[in-house]
């Protein structure tokens, strides 16, 4: 079998479950980017399996849920979603997710960084579009080390230091919400660094449109009322697994009359 940079495989030792792209082939290893989910991998060309549709019916059927309209009265009121800065790794990712803030009408400004380079940047992006919602995201992974630290990940303190950047930019949870992470990242770090909501309790993959789909929650979610947190978690595409928040209000303001 020859595979070619640009091909669309599985891993068989991992029950083919994830779709990846061939991004490059290094000294025979194969540099693999999932296709739906946010994961870089390595392979040998035996364990690999060329792609031939078999998870493409369920990757639709969640694009179409998530895209579904939000109940909104748009009869006798007009209504102002918050705005969205979002900051990713991997252009084509980012590409979706501004794709997908744009299909449900919410303004978002997309920056392509690499995460080493967002702690020294955010407060400039931050302080040049002012949004309510800042989504900090790209590729992590989760090194399963005997002590957990930050050095057990491979972007996780990147995210850390960029969270707590934003925070001193603005303090307040509600006034500023923050979404970080990517596959398996330190959940718990993120959290107490100041985040909104982040990946992964249980250091899981996430889709490439998860923590969008959260920023798409929060834009629509009204200024004046609590979140249904379990309710937002459950929209991704590995629920509380995957992503996990605490309880805030939304930055969505309503008028009356249209």
């Amino acid at each position: 079998m020859e595979l070619n940079v640009g091909d669309l495989v599985t891993r068989n030792s991992y029950n083919n479950d994830v779709v990846f792209k061939i991004i490059s082939i290094e000294d025979g290893k194969y540099i693999l980017k999932g296709v739906y989910i946010r994961l870089i991998a390595d392979s040998n060309l035996q364990d690999l399996k060329k792609y031939n549709n078999e998870i493409e019916e369920e990757e639709r059927n969640f694009l179409a849920r998530i895209e579904e309209p939000f109940a909104l009265n748009r009869q006798e009121y007009f209504y102002l979603p918050g705005k969205i800065l979002h900051i990713d790794s991997d252009p084509d990712f980012l590409n979706r997710c501004l794709d997908y803030y744009e299909k449900v009408g919410i303004w978002a400004k997309g920056i392509n960084e690499k995460e080493e380079n967002v702690p020294d940047k955010i407060i400039a992006w931050l302080e040049e579009y002012k949004p309510n919602i800042v989504v900090i995201t790209g590729h992590d992974a989760h090194y399963k080390k005997e002590e957990e630290t930050l050095d057990s990940y491979k972007s996780s303190k990147y995210f850390v230091k960029a969270i707590e950047n934003a925070r001193k930019y603005e303090h307040s949870h509600e006034k500023l919400i923050i979404i970080a992470g990517a596959c398996g990242s330190y959940y718990e770090e993120l959290i107490k660094a100041g985040a909104n909501f982040a990946s992964s309790p249980k250091r899981v993959n996430i889709h490439a449109l998860d923590p969008a789909i959260i920023a798409v929650c929060m834009s629509l979610s009204d200024v004046n009322k609590d979140i249904d947190l379990k309710s937002i978690l459950e929209k991704t595409k590995y629920g509380i697994e995957g992503i996990g928040g605490i309880i805030t209000k939304g930055t969505m303001y309503v008028g009356y009359p249209r």
